[in-house]
């Protein structure tokens, strides 16, 4: 070897030795923040999937035992099935991450990418048909207060039934791209000579790059910007309100509790509804800005994947954006049982119904 051919293989050798130094000191310089944030959070996930499954089941029994009579409860309805199916489909997921991250020896019956892919993107369709959902909410209680006159009118029932249709195939439409590109397979492993099921994903790369720009970026800024644009006109709204109920005589406020609408148009059951309505919001808003940060993150730097150095950093995004989408799927009962007078006593009678059962047996 010349003195030229040594210099270049010993440049060759040192850069590969810093690069390899800088990855390795870039997985484990977020190495421990991930443990960290996997320690705490990955073992609260079964105990909130497993209340927002009861949850979203109660919500369903008592929204059709109430009634199903309008375009509010028709998407709280169905805000709640969405949620459900989510929560279902999200399981397997969970458990492979709990299972990876606390049983390293655990002994797969196939390989542990299909419980932790085969329904993950599934899953996620459902919680973006939620998110759609909760768009159209906070859009319907906008009109509500913008065109009082004309909302019974143009937002009827069997309208709130073709959005809740089109918003489903809207985000299976959107998500075909990534979720084509899984599928299961047999391998044959050569040590043992026996076959196990596989998860292939040609094109992952091609396609995970569509899904990040169209539903990881644009439907989501657009989703985020439309429902702080909601939020902001219905606490406006709510803000006027108790200004001119706070300025009534004992009297004309006697007369807003027996709801009578007061001369906004809104009475006290209006005012519970767009509570509940922003309530509902803000969740939603505060339960995707973590995904929509690391989204957009995502789209600006390519490394930041499964398999690259900034592996770790990855990873902690998606437990804590994973673990703000388990909550924004299970709290929910907590806000209607608040605000809802129907829904509260409901819940309350199903309560006492069981509690005067178990006394008598």
């Amino acid at each position: 070897m010349s003195i030229r051919e040594d210099e270049m293989a010993s440049n060759s050798t040192a850069s590969n030795s810093t690069a390899f130094s800088t990855i390795t000191t870039t997985y484990y310089l977020y190495w421990k923040e991930f443990v960290w944030t996997a320690y705490v959070l990955l073992p609260s996930w079964p105990a909130i999937i497993f209340f927002g499954i009861l949850a979203n089941l109660t919500n369903i029994s008592v929204f059709l035992k109430t009634g199903v009579t309008d375009n509010v409860t028709t998407l709280l309805l169905s805000l709640s099935v969405s949620d459900l199916l989510y929560l279902v489909l999200i399981s397997p997921t969970a458990c492979s991450f709990i299972i990876l991250r606390f049983a390293r020896d655990w002994h797969w019956p196939f390989h542990y990418q299909i419980g932790v892919d085969l329904l993950y993107w599934p899953a996620i369709t459902c919680y973006d048909c939620s998110a759609f959902l909760s768009v159209w909410l906070g859009i319907t209680r906008c009109a509500c207060v913008a065109m009082p006159l004309r909302f019974k009118s143009v937002f009827t029932k069997a309208r709130t039934v073709k959005i809740v249709i089109a918003s489903f195939l809207l985000a299976v439409s959107l998500r075909i791209p990534i979720i084509s590109v899984y599928r299961v397979v047999w391998r044959t492993n050569p040590n043992t000579n026996s076959s196990y099921a596989y998860i292939d994903k040609p094109n992952r790369e091609a396609m995970t790059r569509v899904n990040d720009i169209l539903n990881r970026n644009s439907i989501l800024y657009i989703n985020f910007i439309i429902m702080i644009t909601c939020v902001s006109v219905l606490s406006f709204q709510l803000y006027r309100a108790a200004r001119i109920r706070r300025s009534f005589t004992s009297a004309s406020a006697a007369q807003q509790e027996s709801g009578k609408p007061d001369n906004q148009g809104l009475s006290t059951r209006d005012l519970h509804v767009l509570q509940s309505v922003i309530v509902v919001c803000i969740i939603f808003i505060m339960s995707q800005a973590p995904f929509l940060m690391y989204s957009t993150a995502r789209l600006i730097n390519k490394e930041l994947d499964i398999g690259t150095r900034y592996r770790s950093l990855f990873s902690i995004f998606t437990i804590i954006s994973l673990t703000c989408s388990h909550l924004n799927a299970s709290v929910n009962i907590f806000v209607y049982y608040r605000y809802n007078s129907k829904f509260r006593a409901q819940i309350n009678s199903m309560f006492k119904t069981r509690e005067t059962s178990l006394k008598t047996n």
